[in-house]
């Protein structure tokens, strides 16, 4: 189980991260642009869920590059990470805190951070933006060598 204080900390130690608030929720960004922020339900989205409980918990959202990735992201079927339909048409997914895996979390808050860094930020060479990450699960595995 991950707490806020872990997540709150994961996304303030990346490069250039400020914290402010936005629509009133603790929100971390990078440049201008939040990539991650605290996302309890509001009373319309609890209705949403009808007679289905909805998932108990801190809740935290990340964007992600495109609603193509948000796709590839939900496909992976990670623990704890879901959408609602306020996030339809919407480059960004839940996570609840208590049901992800610490693993997913760094990575999806670590994708999300860098799908907003500024170009100049990466410019200066303190990034360097990786490939897009596979979604499969499991140890990877290496290629023997040729010698």
């Amino acid at each position: 189980m991950i707490g806020v204080e872990a997540a709150r900390k994961l996304a303030s130690n990346l490069p250039d991260v400020t914290v402010g608030r936005r629509h009133g929720n603790c929100t971390w960004f990078v440049g201008t642009k939040g990539f991650a922020w605290e996302r309890p339900f509001s009373k319309a989205d609890v209705r949403r869920f009808g007679d289905v409980p909805p998932p108990s918990g801190p809740i935290f959202a990340v964007r992600v590059a495109d609603l193509q990735a948000k796709e590839a992201v939900l496909a992976a079927r990670m623990r704890g990470v879901f959408t609602i339909p306020h996030f339809d048409g919407y480059a960004a997914v839940l996570i609840q805190l208590d049901v992800v895996s610490a693993r997913d979390l760094k990575q999806l808050v670590t994708d999300a951070w860098l799908s907003c860094v500024p170009p100049s930020i990466t410019a200066q060479g303190r990034v360097q933006p990786r490939s897009k990450r596979s979604t499969r699960k499991g140890p990877s595995r290496k290629r023997p060598s040729s010698k």
